[in-house]
């Protein structure tokens, strides 16, 4: 395929950017936005580099074995043909099942937000429930359980993942813990146009990036006390009377009675006591900038927000997004017009299996001790997988990318854990620290080699009424094969095939389809998609209420209350901090937080030059202040030290972070040869690999989420 510019979309975040590809020779040569996608203003670098990292010498290119014991230097790695593979991951899942039930074994994914396993991400499920083990990771605790899980109990419904932000048309916008500019560039875009034409914008980071640059409001709240913020807006909001009594009124179970007192009472005492002076103490943020963020908030109404990973991965995760989701609730705005909307969706079949799960199968690793989080739905943190694997309940592991010992704390416990279970097949582009430790090894498409069918852009009603098929338009590199692909054919294998349409991917697609009357031959004939006409209808709550056991949006949460959680929003301090540690406060004296990289989807591709010559280093960014205590200069090498650790990085020094706060990056240990710079040990002397040195614990009570926004740290300058 040559010639003219060809219609698709990246896949490679949730952006899911619409561009125009140009292919050559049967190569891709280029990608570049498509304007008339509803996501496709911009595309970022990660986007255009799609031709870089598709024809990159280190892809994997066939199916291989170890042939040597996990934990040698050398795996032995040897080439065997697709049925072998195949073969041998059936008949040891299978063996594993038939000896110590399907709960021992587990599936993993990479998280659909961050990476292209949004392709296959529902029939990865679907293997999951057809197969019958309630062991499923993808990292749902870190990237997912603020905006999907933890808004259940206030909304009975994910608010913002489901309920998007309507930026066309919000007075006021409140990215909280979120930074677009690097995570969702068609929400960057749409915001830029939304200020453009008036509409105001909160910005809630310890750090000033992206759009904080053009915010009304930056709150520079300190790392892991957002809880206390959120809680103080709340009663600057209710002391001014600056909510929506009528929402509030009979929309919400402000009036129901708890131990006497009304719900409203209850949350106006409990707010009192976060008061902006108090609020400032504990957060850093002043006290006149939480009064005025939050008249911005009331006087710009109709508000939308968005929040993502900043507010994940924290010990108090559950009740930070609990506090934002209330006080959210108070403007009024829920699925109004600007506000956080569900768009109207395309009539598909839904095919994650969920019908599946066989009765009786046993609970979630995790439940027990978690029983309201991820577990609940079905998805085992990274914590309690490594408990299994470690002791044992867990004995076979089929990962469908993910690089999972470095994107979860305490990366030694990981490697410990793949180390232990007995059989463990990964599918990946690249031979990663997490692959290497794998038995089989198999090597995968990048988008563009393979078909895939997007039923939605999650972004404006508009987008939502798009359903596109991205063409393939290269042949595969080697021998890999799509992530659907593998799938149908080991569910073939395992003796699920009737479940995937006897390994028939297009009679998948058809069946998901079919409620929408639009066929794979529209698609094919039209590589730009085909819009469904679609309306929105708001404030859909007015015909049936919230579907929480109030039927109303839950300020308190008896939910929560009757498993001995707080039934109102709580701020408590960060379990490892320099405050709730007083004894790690002398060694180990400044807040630790990380942050996205703008130029590498998480761990991935820090090995392609064309990404990699902007971002040559892993840094630490910390004040010049804090520098300068410690004699360290900008771009010295300096030792990360942590109770867990040390890692390296070089300095960047930042006027806007707080003196006693460092941002590190996790996800380094690529090497990139044609730039010659170099790769980093994921373990050991060396290591620049955060996460190494980074907890999972002390995890949210609720939802399992790792500290690892928020912990300690010590710099120091290294000697060359």
């Amino acid at each position: 395929m040559s010639g003219e510019p060809v219609p698709t979309y990246c896949p490679l975040c949730v952006s899911r950017c619409g561009a125009l590809a140009t292919v050559d020779g049967g190569k891709l040569i280029s990608l570049q936005p498509d304007p008339s996608h509803p996501t496709g203003r911009a595309l970022c670098v990660k986007g255009k580099a799609a031709p870089k990292i598709i024809e990159h010498p280190d892809r994997l290119l066939h199916p291989m074995r170890r042939t040597q014991p996990k934990g040698s230097a050398d795996p032995g790695w040897e080439q065997i043909t697709w049925d072998e593979a195949l073969d041998t991951i059936a008949e040891r899942l299978l063996a594993t099942k038939g000896t110590y039930g399907a709960e021992a074994v587990a599936f993993s994914s990479s998280s659909p937000s961050t990476t292209a396993i949004s392709d296959a991400i529902d029939y990865v499920e679907r293997l999951v429930h057809a197969f019958g083990t309630p062991n499923f990771t993808s990292y749902m605790e870190l990237c997912g359980w603020g905006r999907f899980m933890a808004p259940l109990y206030t909304f009975g419904a994910p608010v913002p993942g489901a309920y998007l932000p309507d930026l066309d048309n919000a007075g006021c916008i409140l990215f909280w813990g979120y930074n677009p500019s690097v995570a969702r560039l068609a929400h960057a875009t749409a915001t830029t146009a939304a200020i453009a034409r008036g509409a105001k914008l909160i910005f809630v980071d310890p750090r000033k990036t992206g759009l904080a640059a053009k915010a009304d409001h930056w709150l520079r709240v300190r790392p892991g006390t957002d809880a206390a913020l959120a809680l103080s807006m709340i009663h600057v909001l209710i002391s001014h009377g600056w909510y929506d009594d009528a929402f509030v009124r009979d929309w919400t179970n402000a009036a129901d009675v708890v131990d006497g007192s009304t719900v409203w009472d209850l949350l106006v005492a409990h707010c009192a006591d976060y008061r902006p002076e108090a609020a400032e103490e504990i957060t850093g943020v002043p006290a006149e900038q939480i009064v005025d963020a939050a008249r911005t908030l009331w006087e710009s109404r109709p508000a939308a927000f968005y929040t993502w990973s900043g507010l994940e991965q924290h010990s108090g995760t559950t009740q930070i997004m609990r506090a934002i989701n209330v006080l959210y609730a108070l403007t009024g705005s829920f699925d109004a017009p600007g506000g956080n909307v569900l768009f109207d969706a395309v009539p598909a079949n839904r095919i994650n299996g969920g019908e599946l799960v066989p009765p009786g199968m046993p609970r979630t690793e995790g439940f027990a001790k978690r029983p309201l989080g991820p577990a609940r739905f079905g998805y085992a943190t990274g914590e309690d997988f490594y408990r299994a694997a470690l002791d044992g309940r867990i004995k076979s592991l089929v990962g469908f990318g993910g690089n999972m010992v470095m994107a979860h704390g305490d990366s030694g416990r990981g490697r410990s854990a793949l180390l232990n279970v007995d059989f463990f097949a990964q599918v990946d582009l690249f031979m990663t620290p997490t692959a290497e430790l794998a038995d089989i090894v198999l090597p995968v498409t990048f988008p563009w080699e393979s078909e895939a069918l997007k039923i939605g852009f999650e972004l404006s009603q508009e987008a939502q009424s798009l359903v596109q098929l991205r063409h393939r338009l290269v042949e595969p590199k080697g021998e890999a094969r799509s992530d659907l692909q593998i799938i149908f054919d080991l569910a073939t294998r395992l003796g699920i095939g009737e479940h995937f349409w006897g390994g028939d991917i297009e009679a998948g697609w058809r069946h998901q389809l079919e409620p929408s009357g639009v066929t794979l031959e529209d698609l094919r004939a039209h590589p730009e998609g085909v819009r469904v006409p679609l309306q929105t209808r708001h404030r859909k709550y007015e015909d049936a209420g919230f579907n929480t056991p109030s039927g109303k949006v839950e300020l308190y949460s008896a939910t929560l209350a009757d498993h001995g959680y707080p039934g109102l929003p709580t701020f408590e301090e960060p379990a490892t901090s320099p405050r709730s540690r007083p004894d790690l406060a002398e060694q180990f004296p400044l807040v630790l937080s990380c942050a996205k990289s703008l130029f590498f989807c998480e761990t991935q591709h820090r090995q392609v030059a064309s990404l990699r010559k902007s971002a040559p280093d892993p840094i630490v960014e910390l004040h010049p202040d804090a520098a300068a205590a410690r004699g360290i200069a900008a771009g010295d090498w300096v030792s990360i030290d942590t109770p867990q650790g040390s890692v390296r990085a070089r300095a960047k020094l930042n006027t806007h972070l707080d003196p006693q706060v460092a941002f590190g990056q996790h996800g380094w240990w690529e090497a990139c040869e044609e730039l010659g710079l170099p790769g980093y040990p994921p373990y050991g002397v060396g290591s620049a690999n955060l996460n190494l040195v980074l907890p999972q614990t002390p995890s949210d009570p609720i939802s399992g989420s790792s500290p690892l926004r928020a912990s300690v740290c010590n710099l120091s300058r290294l000697q060359e």
